[in-house]
Order: C-alpha cells, then sequence, then structure tokens
C-alpha cells in the first residue's frame, strides 16, 4: 500500500572542501531529504530540489513542528496529496558557519561552499538516492540568503541546475547592504575592532538585534571581500574610524550581485527550464526593489521568468514556498 506520507532522511557526509576552513567550523554535516510517500514503494527514481535556507539556517531546522504552521515535510506532503506538484525529493544542505552563514560562495574567510553544494553534495546525493540525474531535472530554490544562493549558484552552474526560485534573495547590494554599514562602523568602534567585536558577540547568552546587524554585515564582508592578510581574513567595505566606503572593496561586492551577475550570465540564465522569483512589498531590506530591478535585467536580456509580490515583510514567509515548489516541481519532472 502507498505511503500517504513522505519521510525525512538524514545523510551524513564528510567533505574534504571544507576540511580545515578558517572559521574551525566542522566538516562532516548532516544533509536532511524529504523522500516523497512513493519513494519506498519501487524502484522510480525522482527529479531533485536543493533548498538553500537563509542567513543562521540550516536544513535540519526545516522540518521542526512549527506553531500554526507547516514545516517542510509537510507542506511537502500537501502539495503532493492535492496534485499541485508531482512527487520530488528536496534536499537540504548545511551551509551554517560561525558567522551565521557562507551564502553559499567560495572564500578564504569562510570556507568553499559552493564547490560543497556543486562538487560533493550533489553527486553525493545522485549516489545514495534514486535520483534524476541531471540539470534538466534538478532545480534549486530558497529565501533570503539562500535565495541569493539558488540565483548564483543557477547563473554560474547551468550544468547542475535546469531552473531556480528566490523568495526574497539578496540582490541590489545598494539597497539591502549600504543601509546597514553605519551599524558595522559604531559596533566594530565600540567594541575595538573586528577580533574583539565577534569575541564579544560569540560570548553573549542572547544575540540582541544589534549585535546581529553588525555580524550581518562583517558575515557578508567575509563571503564577498576575503583578505587572508586581514584581521579575521576580511577586507571591510568601509574604512575605520570614519565609516566612508571603499570603493574597490565595494566593487567586489557588487560583482556578486545577481543584478551585476546578469549580463555576463545571460546565456546561462535564457536555459533555464523555469525561474520564479518573489518578495514582499513591505520587505525591511528593501529586497523587493532588488527583485523588481533583478527583473528588469532580465527582460532587457530576454530571459523569461514568473514574479509575484505580495503584501507581506520578510519575515514569516514560509507559506509562500509553496509557489516555487509548485513551479519547479513541475518544471523539472516535465
Amino acid at each position: 500500500m502507498k505511503r500517504s506520507k513522505g519521510r525525512v532522511e538524514v545523510l551524513r557526509l564528510s567533505s574534504e572542501v571544507l576540511r580545515g576552513n578558517a572559521l574551525g567550523d566542522p566538516c562532516e554535516r548532516d544533509v536532511y531529504c524529504y523522500l516523497p510517500p512513493g519513494y519506498d514503494d519501487g524502484a522510480n527514481r525522482y527529479p531533485v530540489i536543493y533548498f538553500l535556507c537563509g542567513f543562521t539556517g540550516n536544513g535540519r531546522m526545516m522540518f521542526n513542528f512549527s506553531a500554526f504552521g507547516e514545516s517542510m515535510d509537510v507542506q511537502l506532503d500537501r502539495l503532493i496529496a492535492a496534485g499541485s506538484m508531482p512527487e520530488v525529493i528536496c534536499v537540504l544542505p548545511d551551509c551554517f558557519t560561525r558567522l551565521g552563514g557562507s551564502q553559499y560562495v567560495n572564500s578564504s574567510a569562510t570556507g568553499r561552499y559552493e564547490d560543497y553544494v556543486i562538487d560533493e553534495i550533489v553527486p553525493f546525493v545522485d549516489e545514495k538516492l534514486r535520483t534524476k540525474p541531471g540539470s534538466a531535472q534538478r532545480a534549486v530554490t530558497g529565501k533570503s540568503s539562500g535565495g541569493y544562493g539558488s540565483m548564483r549558484l543557477a547563473m554560474r552552474h547551468p550544468d547542475v541546475f535546469g531552473a531556480f526560485g528566490s523568495h526574497a534573495g539578496d540582490a541590489y547590494f545598494a539597497y539591502c547592504y549600504l543601509p546597514d554599514f553605519p551599524k558595522l562602523v559604531m559596533g566594530l568602534q565600540r567594541h575595538g575592532g573586528v577580533e574583539k567585536f565577534f569575541t564579544h558577540f560569540e560570548s553573549l547568552p542572547k544575540k540582541t538585534d544589534e549585535a546581529m546587524g553588525v555580524l550581518n554585515i562583517l558575515a557578508m564582508a567575509a563571503c564577498y571581500s576575503p583578505n587572508p592578510s586581514q584581521p579575521m581574513g576580511i577586507d571591510l567595505p568601509v574604512g575605520l574610524p570614519s565609516g566612508e566606503i571603499r570603493g574597490d572593496v565595494w566593487k567586489r561586492w557588487e560583482e556578486n550581485d545577481p543584478v551585476h551577475m546578469a549580463r555576463d550570465c545571460a546565456g546561462a540564465l535564457r536555459s533555464m527550464k523555469r525561474i520564479f522569483i518573489d518578495a514582499g512589498s513591505r520587505d525591511e531590506f528593501n529586497l523587493h526593489l532588488g527583485a523588481r530591478i533583478f527583473c528588469s535585467r532580465l527582460d532587457g536580456l530576454g530571459v523569461r521568468y514568473t514574479y509575484e509580490e505580495f503584501d507581506d515583510s520578510h519575515m514569516g514567509i514560509n507559506y509562500r514556498y509553496d509557489r516555487s515548489f509548485v513551479e519547479l516541481g513541475k518544471a523539472i519532472a516535465g
């Protein structure tokens, strides 16, 4: 008798590319995988959606009980049972770092997280589970920093992912990061620099909003402007103590901005079977504007996509994952 619900399987991967990373983060990690209701009833192979978590997130938390909401396995069970989407495997990598996240990029200051996903997790999952290997049957999506990772990895690796989604993904850095640069300046000044701030942050029994604001920009600098010769291996985007933006460093950040990447990745974008983008119209980090600007770049490149703007903010929008799961699931199942 066919199961009415899917199940979560936890795989364990010992990474070579994360071994010896600068932050001392673990190289052996769990890979959480949702297996659809029919998985245990035969030998069928399934398309795969990779879901990338946002800043401070990891795969495990997405399957936790949620009061008045749905964990991701319950969400996928509902969509599949309703016939809204085909049966898929959903894989959630753990790319958390001591700084809160990796942005799914390779950085000497954090680790080789792009290589971890592309060169290790994808082939590992294809080996361990009954997937349909190949970019045409593989999609990536995520929220916030995970949406950013989805856009970036799909643009850089169309041979791995044939479709992508982004829920309020980081885009147009001038709007989503620049407003928080003063918080970084004042926070580092208050605690005596990068290394002393981070020591203070890790000692806090409760991570305050103020401290998280500083950490967020510090983490982005670790991802976008690493420099092994600087404290914590990071080039800050501002000079201290003045806070003036460093044009050379900011240019390095912009090179990682999906809005600025789009033109050089036009061929990859045009090759996608489906692109789904959304954002709340009251997003606190202006990511609805970043999404609009990214979509304008896609228009200029003749790239097909679906964009939806909805009445909500940045937080608590898990219900919107329905849209990318349905759109991407149909695309890669075809």
